[in-house]
């Protein structure tokens, strides 16, 4: 039987040899809690260190900036409730928060949960490519909006949200409020202006995109360890200095108050390694394979399969993603038919994979119900081959053919 074939790196990566090799000796001989004042205890502190501040450079921040989490779900609710927890302690009066429509949920529950609370929440839709339209968000900008949060990448389409172009949007619109407040009489000019912050769910994008905090204009950003070749259960919140954020889970003194919790030191390390392998030469070139294997993959489907729709706006996406709609045949289907040839695949993100609601991500972009009922995604990664690709390009035209015949007439 042919080797089992994985186009699912959006949903998770398989560990690089070389992080799982930097991160062995912190399951055994090097053991100790990085709390401990003791020789163990320092050994792993050293590692910590050494990791927060490769991911420091990474997002050309501070090593005091950068606070490790359970993984990206965390740093998102860390993020969110963390600024509004801190803002309500300093200020009285509602508070506005703007996101996109499609975000994660780990950003939209959160959210959700807030409004329920008393926070006023303005959902940006999408255009029908996936990207957010800028006047949208500057239109819906009010006096009372202190954070926004917009995701760097579309984990189902791939799309790729013009993130330093809102960095630059709230950053002069805080300037002008601070401006028109200094420029008012101090008698009647009343309290400062909320600062507007800024948040990022840059998981998808951490692979393939610039990271550089300040370039991209943000305040924070979350990222997650298995989506870049590291491993699951470890990620890291950027923090910018300054920002009032409050933690969410008590219990220690650890991350400096951000983020109760003995440090996973072994995954901690992974992470470390893992961004270190995201050096400028390697994305380069691993973004030009994935992106020449995801055309052949694009041009073998639409070639050989009648009807078929492609969600993945090219000139706005990440190299990997490849999304499909095959109407006349149910998504469901096909996942479990590729499963059973030995191909993964997925019908959109992976933390709503056992819902079978029909995108929400698909129906903000305008596609229909029913069509996006019929959608797969494949997304490729550094260890995708073209012999993979061939396999898929001849297996998935009589595979959907097939399902297209058994289903029923409507």
């Amino acid at each position: 039987m042919s080797k089992p074939i994985y186009l699912d790196h959006s949903a998770t990566t398989p560990v690089d040899e070389r992080v799982l090799k930097a991160m062995r000796p912190y399951f055994g001989s090097k053991f100790g809690n990085p709390s401990s004042i003791h020789g163990f205890g320092q050994t792993a502190l050293a590692a910590v260190d050494s990791a927060r501040q490769t991911v420091a450079q990474f997002l050309n921040c501070t090593a005091e900036e950068v606070i490790f989490t359970s993984g990206a779900t965390e740093a998102d609710n860390l993020a969110i409730f963390g600024v509004i927890r801190g803002l309500k302690k300093q200020r009285t009066g509602n508070l506005h928060l703007i996101t996109s429509v499609i975000e994660h949920p780990a950003v939209l529950e959160p959210v959700k949960a807030l409004a329920k609370q008393g926070v006023e929440v303005t959902y940006l839709p999408v255009k029908t490519n996936g990207i957010i339209d800028m006047a949208e968000l500057k239109r819906s900008i009010k006096n009372n909006t202190v954070l926004v949060s917009l995701m760097y990448v579309n984990s189902e389409v791939g799309s790729v949200q013009p993130i330093r172009e809102a960095g630059k949007i709230i950053k002069k619109i805080n300037e002008n409020r601070f401006k028109q407040w200094r420029e008012t009489r101090p008698a009647i000019r009343g309290a400062r202006p909320s600062v507007i912050y800024f948040h990022s769910d840059a998981v998808q994008a951490v692979n393939f995109f610039n990271c550089d905090t300040k370039y991209l204009q943000l305040d924070l950003l979350s990222l997650s360890g298995h989506k870049i070749y590291g491993p699951k259960g470890i990620g890291a919140l950027f923090v910018k200095s300054g920002v009032p954020l409050r933690a969410i889970q008590l219990g220690g003194h650890h991350e400096k108050n951000k983020r109760s919790g003995t440090l996973n030191v072994p995954a901690i390390v992974g992470l470390g390694q893992a961004i270190k392998l995201l050096d400028k030469k390697s994305v380069i070139a691993n973004n030009q394979q994935i992106a020449k294997l995801r055309k052949k993959l694009v041009e073998g489907i639409t070639k050989n399969i009648p009807r078929v729709i492609f969600n993945t706006a090219l000139a706005n996406a990440t190299p990997a993603h490849a999304h499909f709609s095959f109407p006349g045949a149910e998504g469901e289907a096909i996942l479990i038919a590729l499963d059973l040839a030995g191909i993964a695949v997925s019908t959109g993100s992976a933390c709503a994979a056992r819902d079978l609601k029909a995108s929400a991500v698909l129906l903000a972009m305008g596609i229909t119900e029913e069509i996006a009922h019929s959608s797969i995604r494949f997304t490729l990664g550094k260890y995708t081959t073209a012999s993979e690709i061939n396999r898929v390009i001849k297996i998935l035209p009589p595979l959907v053919k097939k399902l297209r015949q058994m289903a029923p007439e409507l």
